[in-house]
């Protein structure tokens, strides 16, 4: 059967059917091509960066910058062209790094969307207005004559348009919902490949972190040394004995007292007792002499 001959026959709404099916097309080859050339390298830059990543994080980053072409080289350059970031920081530009490429890899998923959509009710559009051009042309005098013989063929022919938009419907639906699952891999590998390089990065982290600290504690211990050193060197003052000095004080008392330094020092209520003592002994002696009388 002509193909030009059955579009003929499938009526007005062949054309619309038409261009949805080049655009479909058209979407499907780009895609295809596209995740032909993801699926053919992503495993090798992943083991290849990763592995470098574990050694040198600069190497690493060399090679995710040479696969920037790959959305895979995209996500993980991303966060390696920070320069020391936080580990907080490293996990957000993969999260953000992710979604971009997620986004870009459903590219086209609208345009299949919209044709599945379309295809059928064109097609049964089309069907709608064949049944319609043919049923008008029926007059009650020729029902089972010759003339109402060709109403079969064009309701026939009115179905056409029916068939041709479930076919480019179906097709459709069937690479979009294969893309569909190419993006939920690729949602699989970024997670399982992201977490990996995170993890590495993390250990790196720890190394850096405990760098930093013994840098920071070196001047600290050259700073108390230094102090050490400078109050370690600093002359010590002679002191003169305690021996020394209590006897220039005593020499001083005694000098302001009037008296001798080797003198015992009496206080004034001792004196005074003194000189109590010394009027009554006389006293004490007179009677002591005339009991010795009697």
């Amino acid at each position: 059967m002509d193909v030009v001959q059955i579009f003929r026959d499938g009526g007005p709404a062949m054309w619309p059917l038409l261009a949805l099916s080049i655009l479909s097309l058209s979407v499907i080859i780009e895609r295809l091509w596209f995740w032909v050339r993801i699926l053919s390298q992503e495993s090798e830059i992943v083991n290849r960066i990763l592995n470098t990543a574990s050694a040198n994080w600069g190497s690493a980053t060399e090679l995710a910058k040479r696969a920037v072409n790959q959305p895979i080289g995209r996500f993980l350059y991303a966060p390696l062209r920070l320069v020391k970031p936080d580990p907080e920081l490293f996990r957000l530009a993969l999260e953000a790094s992710a979604e971009d490429e997620l986004s870009s890899m459903r590219q086209g998923e609208k345009v299949l969307e919209a044709v599945i959509a379309l295809a059928p009710l064109l097609g049964l559009l089309g069907t709608v207005l064949g049944l319609i051009q043919s049923l008008g042309n029926i007059r009650l005098g020729d029902l089972g004559t010759a003339a109402a013989a060709g109403v079969t063929t064009g309701i026939g022919q009115s179905l056409i348009s029916t068939a041709a938009g479930l076919i480019v419907a179906i097709s459709s639906l069937v690479f979009y919902r294969l893309f569909q699952g190419f993006v939920v891999n690729q949602v699989k590998v970024f997670r399982r490949s992201g977490s990996d390089l995170e993890l590495l990065y993390r250990q790196y982290w720890q190394n850096i972190s405990a760098s930093m600290s013994t840098i920071e504690e070196r001047p600290n211990l050259e700073l108390v040394t230094t102090k050490e050193n400078i109050t370690t060197s600093q002359p010590t003052r002679l002191q003169q004995p305690t021996s020394f000095q209590s006897d220039v004080g005593v020499e001083e008392r005694t000098q302001d007292l009037g008296t001798s330094p080797h003198e015992p020092i009496a206080s004034p209520e001792a004196t005074e007792i003194g000189e109590q003592e010394s009027n009554e002994t006389p006293h004490n002696n007179e009677n002591h002499r005339d009991n010795s009388q009697f």
